[in-house]
């Protein structure tokens, strides 16, 4: 299947919100309580008003459409977060739905995010596709973890570079 990829709007906040939600619950399922996913799907309409702005950027917020034009992927990247980052390039976030997986979505996004700069992500420590994903982008554990906010059941995540 063909995907077209470009970046996302202020327009394209509402489907992204939702592809987002759903593939937190698709991903995330079984690492998190069904009232994370309640919450999530609660704070849409919160969410959308926060991300159109977000999205009406120069910084890469890349979104994937299917055939039927539905978003079934977005990356997004930008200056590094942390008070001392690895490379100066992070790599915020990239999610595909389930579907999709196993098409070349995911290194698609990735590199029209981020091409082949150098670059350092925070991935769940306990999602190994996402990780095996990273690896195979280049990416490596550099040593450091943190705890994910309460919201988040404290999950634990490890920062990876390339």
């Amino acid at each position: 299947m063909e995907y077209q990829i470009r970046q996302a709007s202020a327009d394209d906040a509402d489907a992204v919100v939702r592809m987002h939600t759903l593939a937190h619950e698709e991903c995330y399922g079984p690492l998190l309580p069904s009232g994370f996913f309640a919450a999530r799907r609660a704070s849409i309409p919160a969410r959308v008003e926060r991300r159109g702005p977000y999205l009406d950027s120069t910084q890469p917020r890349i979104i994937a459409l299917d055939a039927s034009n539905e978003i079934v992927g977005f990356a997004d990247a930008g200056p590094g977060r942390d008070e001392y980052p690895p490379q100066e390039l992070e790599l915020y976030s990239i999610y595909t739905l389930n579907r999709t997986y196993g098409t070349g979505l995911g290194a698609a996004l990735l590199k029209a995010a981020i091409g082949a700069s150098s670059a350092y992500l925070w991935v769940i420590e306990a999602n190994p596709r996402a990780r095996a994903f990273y690896a195979k982008q280049g990416f490596h554990p550099d040593g450091e973890r943190k705890l994910l906010p309460p919201d988040w059941d404290g999950l634990p995540e490890i920062r990876m570079v390339r």
